[in-house]
């Protein structure tokens, strides 16, 4: 089980760090469709800042700041929203995860259907690469034995 740092130094420079870390990785995924990067590295990096925060404060404040629902719900919701976009692009008559297609209902030319198209399922993959980095992080530290299961 991991126990929190009682290093004030540490838990305050992580603390300042995460927010830089996330912002970082917010930049990572919005630029993915126009250069190297993407929704798995954004999410990758967004789950780091959530672990630092794991390593740092400890798993009941992590617990705390960040529930294991909210995790599943993000993970999910990813899920959803890259199907969502694939599933579209055949309704409206074209191949799973052809975005020209997505310029009838979004009122563009097929060049910006196609961005617009990709940036969606970058925000979708990075949802659930993020919740699934934090999932396995937070099974492997606490060894997939929770608190209130010990009692």
């Amino acid at each position: 089980m991991i126990i929190s740092s009682d290093d004030i130094i540490i838990k305050t420079i992580a603390r300042i760090f995460v927010p830089f870390i996330q912002l970082f990785a917010l930049y990572v995924i919005m630029h993915g469709h126009y250069s190297p990067g993407g929704g798995f590295q954004g999410g990758v990096i967004l789950g780091a800042s959530l672990v630092l925060l794991l390593i740092t404060h400890g798993y009941e404040e992590m617990r705390r700041r960040v529930p294991e629902g909210a995790v599943i719900l993000l993970g999910s919701l990813g899920l959803l929203i890259y199907s969502g976009i694939g599933l579209t692009c055949l309704l409206l008559g074209g191949n799973y995860l052809d975005y020209s297609q997505l310029s009838v209902i979004l009122h563009v030319d097929p060049a910006h259907a196609r961005a617009m198209g990709i940036l969606g399922i970058e925000l979708g993959v990075a949802f659930a690469v993020m919740a699934a980095v934090c999932s396995i992080f937070f099974d492997i530290s606490t060894g997939g034995i929770l608190p209130e299961d010990e009692k």
